[in-house]
C-alpha cells in the first residue's frame, strides 16, 4: 500500500460518531493522533479503531470513505494480524503434563 490519505478531525469526529463512538473515546483517539503529530501508519490508525470498540465492517468503511481502496484496506488488516500473530509467538507458555 503506498500513499498518503487524510481526514480533517470534524470529519473524522462525525463519521465515529455516526457509528455510535462515544465523545469520550473520540477524545481519546484524537488525542492520540494529536500525540504523534497527526501522521500515523494505517496499520497503527486500524488497531487505534479497533481498541475502540469498531469492528472490521466499520473500520473498512470509514477506510473506503477515506479513498483507500478495498486491496489496500486487506492489506491493512493481513498487517495487523501478521504483527499479533508474532507478538503473541514470543511469549512463554508453561505446559504441564500430568
Amino acid at each position: 500500500m503506498v500513499g498518503s490519505f487524510s481526514i480533517s478531525r470534524i470529519d473524522m469526529k462525525r463519521m465515529l460518531t455516526s457509528m455510535g463512538v462515544s465523545d469520550k473515546s473520540i477524545e481519546s483517539l484524537l488525542s492520540s493522533l494529536n500525540k504523534m503529530h497527526r501522521h500515523v501508519n494505517a496499520v497503527a490508525f486500524v488497531g487505534m479503531l479497533q481498541k475502540i470498540g469498531l469492528k472490521q465492517r466499520e473500520i473498512s468503511n470509514m477506510l473506503r470513505r477515506i479513498g483507500i481502496d478495498d486491496v489496500s484496506i486487506t492489506e491493512v488488516f493481513n498487517t495487523l494480524d501478521e504483527e499479533r500473530i508474532k507478538s503473541a509467538f514470543g511469549r512463554i507458555v508453561e505446559l504441564k503434563v500430568e
